[in-house]
């Protein structure tokens, strides 16, 4: 398991996004050398935990639970041959692209050694957005990758700073008690939110958003007595 690229991306204006400031930094192109990860606290204008990388909606971006995104290479070269198109590392706003590493499999609460220095704990998965399609220029594209199989990937906090760079071995160092995956938080929280009062169960670790979700359906759901599962929602992205 290894690190495959770092990525990051400059804020631009663009026509596809709604962020409130018009302004994107989804398009990441991998980096040379040594990158420093450090958490960027609630918000802010440094709201990324990657040097160099913007983050423009603060809304559902960036800050101290979403402070990193990790892809597998593996999951974008299925996407490669299901669109027909090539997919360089980075394509999909991620700013780790990973080898070998079950990023979606990965518990929440799970914490991921890279490096020598750094140590990054899953929060959760990414909820596909207006910005994600439009930037892809995929028809329909917030659904087809809610609905696929090849998982959301990783939103991640850090709880160790320092330095990473291409070609750093990934660990796996902790695994919490629950059964609770990224794939799993990810399928409650858009198409079966029947599903979303067991993901409590990673509630300590799980990042503010989709735990606020959580906590709102599970009230929900006692209150009806048994409740049907929930419409899937073009939700907050990235």
């Amino acid at each position: 398991m290894f690190l495959l690229t770092v990525n990051a991306g400059r804020a631009k204006t663009v026509d596809y996004t709604d962020a409130p400031s018009g302004r994107t930094g989804i398009d990441k192109r991998p980096v040379d050398g040594p990158v420093r990860i450090e958490s960027p606290g609630p918000g802010g204008a440094g709201a990324s935990g990657v040097a160099g990388d913007d983050v423009c909606d603060l809304r559902f971006h960036g800050g101290a639970d979403r402070a990193v995104y990790a892809f597998a290479r593996e999951d974008l070269d299925r996407w490669e041959r299901e669109l027909g198109r090539q997919l360089d590392n980075g394509s999909f706003g991620e700013n780790l692209t990973l080898s070998g590493v079950d990023v979606n499999g990965a518990l929440v609460g799970e914490r991921w050694r890279i490096g020598d220095q750094v140590v990054l704990e899953v929060t959760g998965g990414r909820i596909p957005c207006r910005t994600f399609a439009g930037f892809l220029g995929e028809k329909g594209w917030v659904k087809r990758f809610t609905q696929s199989d090849a998982g959301p990937g990783a939103l991640l906090r850090v709880i160790e700073p320092g330095e990473i760079r291409a070609g750093d071995p990934v660990t796996v160092v902790h695994r919490p008690g629950h059964e609770v995956t990224v794939a799993f938080l990810h399928r409650a929280a858009t198409s079966e939110r029947s599903l979303l009062p067991a993901t409590l169960a990673a509630a300590d670790w799980m990042e503010s958003g989709l735990l606020g979700l959580a906590r709102q359906y599970a009230e929900k759901y006692a209150s009806e007595g048994a409740g049907a599962a929930g419409e899937g929602t073009e939700g907050e992205g990235a």
